[in-house]
């Protein structure tokens, strides 16, 4: 069966960004040669100076030579009476300047002989510059136009992503490495040009087959991309705009790796780049530059895509560093459509991540991230609802790594597996965070759909949860009933919004079904669970299995839900159905989920 997690699984979008460079430079042309006197040291210009235009002249086109006289044969007026060449010269020089002609429009051809040639050019500037560094290491003028070559070297290679046929054999050849062992020149520029290109030859949008794409990153990941990609971060300073793009595209190659799922929880233990990119979040800023925006996205693509990743990143101190830096936004909304907002917006779904794990609730639950939470959601206003989103993720049920064999084996007790959501939904009553919620929830005028849709998630946890015969619990009921039912109400108000978004939905769906065999339809209704949940499916299950429990845990509140069912000629048959139809759906449903959902299904008999 298909896992929900699985049809939400957050992709990453084909439109590539670009770096803008604070000061205004084009990062393509960030590297120019260190200008370098005979006594200093190899130092590097971060800013490409603008040609300045001559505008002296009057005239249009190329001057003349100068002291040109007239040939002879030219009268005063400089005319010419005669050029000199019989008829054979002529024809001669007219078949010679066809063939230049053909030359200059005949195309080069890309092919394993052109690769080659265009690799062994580039291996011999890489050698070159190698050389007359160790032999000049003291007079940097003697290598400094060989760095220039090397440059232009590494810049010439970019072709090759127009023709990604030809990536396996430029993987085979050395110069792939060479490319990946400029990482750690001396010169950062020939090294943030190196990590350019290889940010340029890996891109996802390069138009080529994913076996091309996967022999060149598996030639350059043998090369100890990764390790010199890591290790040029404490090199870099960003203060200097040639740096900083040094620091973006290194970001980008990154990004680029995991678009290949198989290289998340290989990128995720890297111990040394999951600490540099938390620290890199944590730096003060104003405004927020695109590289803390970025490395927050990487982070949040590490979280989305990978449990164990959410794993190492809560062991390495994740959760509070997220936390402190979202807490600013309780009373302050960053610009809107600027590199803040998404940064705030890549720190939120990291945590949202993280809290689904066992060890993410743990560590949430230490440091007070309820509580802040809590203070969002009732102070917030952009980080409203992202700050829901967190709670419905920390409370939904999550139950405790299984035990091993070796300690079944030497318990006597039967093993019994831990929710590790019930210390956050206690935590959550506990801090008297229902009034919010359920203040949230009442508001008509604004209604806002995601918001209620993490409310609406947010309740069915506490009631699956929370122990039964508790204070919280009876608390939570409480306010069920309180006001004369309102609560009850808007649920199943909600309840006929969904339902008949879901019969549009379908609807359309038989319709498009209409003259496919059944094998077609059975694929069309495969392609379109998604679609359905999004539609109103999700929070229609969500609604039901809470006016469930309602209906289980007492009878006042079965009363009122059968009250208002009945209001429209509905009963808890419609409940039920819902149930009974996520049991047998499409999506796999987790035994503890369905043995709840069985014993509910028993109550609206």
């Amino acid at each position: 069966m298909t896992s929900i997690d699985d049809l939400f699984k957050s992709t990453n979008g084909s439109a590539k960004r670009k770096y803008e460079n604070p000061r205004e430079a084009d990062p393509s042309q960030a590297y120019k040669s260190a200008k370098l006197e005979s006594n200093s040291d190899v130092k590097r210009s971060a800013h490409v100076a603008d040609e300045e235009e001559d505008d002296d002249d009057d005239e249009a086109g190329p001057s003349l030579p100068p002291d040109m006289d007239d040939e002879p044969g030219d009268d005063d007026e400089g005319r010419f009476f005669g050029d000199g060449l019989d008829e054979n010269a002529k024809d001669a020089m007219d078949f010679l300047d066809a063939q230049d002609g053909d030359d200059a429009v005949r195309e080069e051809k890309y092919d394993a002989a052109w690769l080659r040639k265009l690799a062994l050019g580039f291996e011999k500037k890489v050698n070159k510059n190698s050389s007359l560094r160790a032999k000049y290491e003291d007079d940097p003028p003697k290598f400094m136009e060989s760095e220039g070559d090397l440059d232009e070297a590494i810049k010439g290679l970019s072709i090759l992503s127009e023709h990604p046929e030809l990536y396996d054999e430029f993987a085979k050849n050395p110069a792939a490495g060479k490319l990946v062992e400029l990482l750690a020149h001396e010169n950062t520029d020939i090294a943030i040009a190196a990590i350019e290109m290889i940010s340029e030859l890996t891109d996802e949008d390069v138009a080529g087959e994913q076996e091309q794409w996967d022999a060149l990153v598996a030639a350059f990941l043998e090369a100890d991309l990764l390790s010199l990609l890591i290790s040029n971060f404490s090199r870099f300073d960003e203060s200097d705009s040639a740096d900083a793009s040094g620091v973006y595209h290194s970001l980008s190659v990154i990004e680029n790796l995991l678009s290949q799922p198989s290289n998340t929880d290989m990128l995720g233990q890297e111990t040394k780049l999951l600490t540099w990119l938390l620290e890199r979040i944590q730096k003060p800023e104003k405004p927020t530059s695109q590289n803390k925006q970025y490395a927050s996205e990487i982070l949040s693509i590490l979280t989305q895509s990978s449990r164990l990743n959410r794993t190492r990143i809560a062991e390495a101190n994740g959760v509070e560093v997220f936390l402190t830096n979202l807490a600013p936004y309780r009373r302050e909304d960053p610009e809107k459509d600027s590199d803040e907002e998404e940064y705030m917006e890549n720190l939120f779904n990291c945590l949202s991540s993280i809290v689904e794990e066992p060890a993410g609730k743990t560590k949430f639950l230490d440091a007070e991230g309820v509580e802040l939470c809590l203070l969002l959601v009732r102070d917030g206003k952009t980080s409203k609802s992202r700050a829901l989103k967190v709670l419905d993720h920390a409370c939904g049920y999550a139950e405790s790594p299984a035990p091993t064999a070796a300690a079944v084996e030497n318990s006597k007790d039967t093993p019994t597996t831990t929710n590790t959501a019930l210390p956050i939904c206690s935590a959550l009553v506990q801090a008297r965070g229902l009034k919010p919620l359920f203040t949230t929830f009442s508001k008509t005028k604004t209604h806002d759909p995601t918001q209620t849709e993490h409310i609406l998630g947010i309740l069915a946890s506490l009631l699956r949860s929370l122990p039964g015969n508790s204070d919280p619990r009876f608390r939570l009921l409480a306010k069920f009933l309180e006001k004369d039912c309102a609560k009850i109400h808007k649920l199943v108000s909600l309840r006929r919004e969904y339902a008949r978004r879901v019969a549009d939905f379908d609807a359309r769906l038989r319709e498009r079904g209409k003259g496919l065999d059944a094998a077609e339809r059975e694929a069309l209704e495969m392609e379109s669970v998604a679609a359905r949940l999004s539609e109103g499916l999700y929070c229609l299950e969500r609604v039901d299995v809470i006016l469930a429990w309602l209906v289980a845990e007492d009878e006042g509140a079965k009363g009122a839900v059968v009250k208002a069912l009945g209001e429209r000629d509905e009963g808890l048959g419609e409940l039920r159905g819902t149930l009974v139809a996520q049991l047998n759906g499409a999506l796999e449903v987790e035994s503890a989920e369905r043995e709840m959902l069985e014993a509910l299904i028993g109550f609206l008999q």
